[in-house]
Protein backbone atom coordinates (compact mmCIF):
# COMPACT_ATOMS: atom_id res chain seq x y z
CA UNK A 1 0.00 0.00 0.00
CA UNK A 2 3.01 2.35 0.66
CA UNK A 3 3.57 2.34 -3.28
CA UNK A 4 0.07 3.87 -4.13
CA UNK A 5 0.27 7.85 -4.37
CA UNK A 6 -1.84 10.19 -4.44
CA UNK A 7 -0.52 12.63 -7.13
CA UNK A 8 0.81 11.94 -10.39
CA UNK A 9 -1.29 9.15 -11.51
CA UNK A 10 -1.48 7.09 -14.39
CA UNK A 11 -5.23 8.09 -15.05
CA UNK A 12 -4.15 11.47 -13.52
CA UNK A 13 -2.34 11.99 -16.38
CA UNK A 14 -4.69 10.40 -19.04
CA UNK A 15 -6.80 13.76 -17.85
CA UNK A 16 -4.14 15.98 -17.37
CA UNK A 17 -2.55 15.47 -21.31
CA UNK A 18 -6.37 15.65 -22.54
CA UNK A 19 -7.20 19.06 -20.85
CA UNK A 20 -4.23 20.37 -22.31
CA UNK A 21 -4.16 19.26 -25.87
CA UNK A 22 -7.93 20.96 -25.48
CA UNK A 23 -5.98 24.23 -24.87
CA UNK A 24 -6.80 24.72 -21.12
CA UNK A 25 -4.02 26.18 -18.75
CA UNK A 26 -4.56 24.25 -15.25
CA UNK A 27 -3.25 24.52 -11.68
CA UNK A 28 -2.63 21.04 -10.02
CA UNK A 29 -3.21 19.97 -6.38
CA UNK A 30 -3.63 23.49 -4.97
CA UNK A 31 -3.95 23.03 -1.31
CA UNK A 32 -5.90 25.61 -0.65
CA UNK A 33 -9.17 24.17 -1.95
CA UNK A 34 -11.34 21.70 -0.23
CA UNK A 35 -9.65 18.04 -1.05
CA UNK A 36 -6.88 19.43 -2.72
CA UNK A 37 -8.37 19.24 -6.28
CA UNK A 38 -6.56 17.28 -9.11
CA UNK A 39 -6.80 19.82 -11.86
CA UNK A 40 -7.86 23.48 -10.83
CA UNK A 41 -8.85 25.98 -13.87
CA UNK A 42 -8.91 29.41 -11.57
CA UNK A 43 -9.73 31.49 -14.84
CA UNK A 44 -12.91 29.09 -15.23
CA UNK A 45 -14.18 28.50 -11.76
CA UNK A 46 -13.88 24.71 -12.54
CA UNK A 47 -12.12 21.96 -10.63
CA UNK A 48 -11.51 18.17 -11.66
CA UNK A 49 -11.33 15.16 -9.12
CA UNK A 50 -9.57 12.10 -10.79
CA UNK A 51 -11.19 9.47 -8.24
CA UNK A 52 -9.63 5.73 -8.33
CA UNK A 53 -12.32 3.27 -8.63
CA UNK A 54 -11.14 1.01 -5.55
CA UNK A 55 -10.17 3.91 -3.27
CA UNK A 56 -13.49 5.80 -3.63
CA UNK A 57 -15.60 3.24 -4.14
CA UNK A 58 -17.22 3.60 -7.66
CA UNK A 59 -19.93 1.47 -8.94
CA UNK A 60 -18.11 -0.44 -11.48
CA UNK A 61 -16.33 -3.61 -11.33
CA UNK A 62 -12.64 -2.36 -9.89
CA UNK A 63 -14.94 -0.37 -7.07
CA UNK A 64 -17.06 -3.08 -5.79
CA UNK A 65 -13.27 -5.54 -4.97
CA UNK A 66 -13.56 -6.65 -1.46
CA UNK A 67 -9.97 -6.68 0.21
CA UNK A 68 -9.11 -10.33 0.87
CA UNK A 69 -7.33 -9.09 4.40
CA UNK A 70 -8.45 -6.73 6.96
CA UNK A 71 -11.59 -6.35 5.10
CA UNK A 72 -13.75 -4.29 7.52
CA UNK A 73 -10.72 -2.18 8.05
CA UNK A 74 -10.41 -1.45 4.34
CA UNK A 75 -14.12 -1.05 4.23
CA UNK A 76 -14.37 1.46 6.93
CA UNK A 77 -11.68 3.03 5.53
CA UNK A 78 -12.84 3.50 2.14
CA UNK A 79 -16.33 4.61 3.34
CA UNK A 80 -14.65 7.12 4.91
CA UNK A 81 -13.12 8.44 1.83
CA UNK A 82 -16.34 8.53 0.18
CA UNK A 83 -17.62 11.09 2.82
CA UNK A 84 -14.66 13.41 2.99
CA UNK A 85 -15.05 13.43 -1.05
CA UNK A 86 -18.90 14.16 -0.71
CA UNK A 87 -17.73 17.16 2.49
CA UNK A 88 -14.94 18.50 -0.25
CA UNK A 89 -17.39 18.70 -3.22
CA UNK A 90 -20.00 20.90 -1.33
CA UNK A 91 -17.42 23.22 0.22
CA UNK A 92 -16.00 23.51 -3.62
CA UNK A 93 -19.50 23.83 -4.73
CA UNK A 94 -20.15 26.57 -1.84
CA UNK A 95 -17.21 28.30 -2.67
CA UNK A 96 -18.70 28.90 -6.17
CA UNK A 97 -16.51 26.46 -8.28
CA UNK A 98 -17.93 23.76 -10.85
CA UNK A 99 -16.88 20.08 -10.21
CA UNK A 100 -16.55 17.25 -12.17
CA UNK A 101 -15.53 13.96 -11.08
CA UNK A 102 -13.44 11.18 -13.75
CA UNK A 103 -13.46 7.92 -12.43
CA UNK A 104 -10.33 5.41 -13.09
CA UNK A 105 -12.19 3.38 -15.27
CA UNK A 106 -13.20 6.26 -18.04
CA UNK A 107 -9.99 6.62 -18.49
CA UNK A 108 -9.57 3.15 -20.37
CA UNK A 109 -11.79 5.07 -23.14
CA UNK A 110 -10.33 8.05 -23.63
CA UNK A 111 -12.73 9.50 -26.35
CA UNK A 112 -15.56 9.20 -23.85
CA UNK A 113 -13.27 11.13 -21.59
CA UNK A 114 -12.51 13.34 -23.59
CA UNK A 115 -16.12 14.10 -24.68
CA UNK A 116 -17.40 14.36 -20.82
CA UNK A 117 -14.62 16.91 -20.47
CA UNK A 118 -15.81 19.00 -23.42
CA UNK A 119 -18.91 19.31 -22.44
CA UNK A 120 -17.54 20.35 -18.76
CA UNK A 121 -15.35 23.00 -19.97
CA UNK A 122 -17.49 24.26 -22.51
CA UNK A 123 -20.41 25.03 -19.82
CA UNK A 124 -20.13 28.45 -18.09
Amino acid sequence: MSRIRSKGTGPELIVRRLVHRMGYRFRLHRADLPGRPDLILPRHRKVILVHGCFWHLHSCRYGRVVARTNATYWRAKRQRTVHRDRESIRRLREMGWRVLVIWECWTKNPAMTERRLRRFLATD
